[in-house]
Formats: C-alpha cells, sequence, structure tokens
C-alpha cells in the first residue's frame, strides 16, 4: 500500500460507521463492472428469487463460518 493510500485509509478509519458505508459503496461503485462476476451475482439472484425459503438461516452460516476461521 502507498503513503497515500495508507493515509487515506487512516483518515477513513476515522470517520464514522455511516460515513465510512457510504465511502465504501462509492469507492466500490467506482470500480468498472467485471462482466463475469455480474453475470454470477444475477444468476444467484435468479435462483434466490425462485426460491425464497431455500438456502440457509445465518445462523448456520455465521457458524460455519466461525469454524472455519477457528480452523486457520
Amino acid at each position: 500500500m502507498s503513503d497515500r493510500a495508507r493515509k487515506l485509509l487512516e483518515d477513513a478509519l476515522s470517520l464514522t460507521d455511516d460515513e465510512r458505508l457510504d465511502l465504501a459503496d462509492q469507492l466500490l461503485s467506482s470500480l468498472p463492472a467485471d462482466a463475469e462476476w455480474l453475470s454470477e451475482l444475477e444468476r444467484r439472484a435468479r435462483r434466490a428469487l425462485a426460491d425464497p425459503g431455500g438456502g440457509e438461516t445465518w445462523d448456520v452460516v455465521e457458524r460455519r463460518l466461525a469454524a472455519r476461521v477457528a480452523s486457520r
């Protein structure tokens, strides 16, 4: 990371949660879209909308992720 980027990060971390969220959204929106990733997002969205009751609850996902992180 460059010195300039480190300074920007330091400044950004001093913002409120809402300000950081807005900044992150703006930064991500400024990046060029990856056609392959957008296609994958659309596929996943269609799948989720087709079966709103499908998938896993947040509790299940959170436990699985916590176990994965703990095993590292």
